[in-house]
């Protein structure tokens, strides 16, 4: 295997989130394999806390969502040790070590506001790529 830059692209995702209030990512995040990322997510009307029950998703192009943190920093059964989440500087983090090829996704940020019930709403735009050392994009 080469190593080779991944791309994880990053999109919005709200659950429970009133009009008011905006939940942002960084756009895209490139991380090379074996290396460490930090991806983080912030609530427009302030800080995120263990009372949003900040939650992550990853999803495959074709696959459902997976869920890799919920409650802020727990695991589900089956998600690897290398995946892990905090609330740092007021924003909900998800920490990746140990970067592999299959971790080129979409990764998604919900919080619950308490105004509504939780819902998932897709995005299509914003696929991820991964870029080999020649440069060649790679669905």
């Amino acid at each position: 295997m080469a190593w080779a830059p991944l791309l994880l692209a990053l999109l919005t995702y709200c659950s429970g989130v009133s009009s008011q209030a905006v939940v942002t990512q960084e756009p895209s995040v490139f991380i090379t394999p074996g290396g460490a990322v930090t991806l983080s997510c912030s609530l427009s009307t302030g800080a995120i806390t263990t009372s949003n029950y900040p939650s992550w998703y990853q999803q495959k192009p074709g696959s459902a969502p997976r869920m890799l943190i919920y409650e802020t920093s727990k695991r589900p059964s089956g998600i690897p040790a290398r995946f892990s989440g905090s609330i740092s500087s007021n924003d909900a983090a998800l920490t990746i070590t140990g970067g592999q090829v299959e971790d080129d996704a979409v990764y998604y940020c919900a919080v619950y506001t308490g105004k509504f019930s939780t819902h998932l709403i897709p995005s299509p735009s914003s696929p991820a790529y991964l870029r080999d050392v020649s440069g060649d994009a790679q669905e």
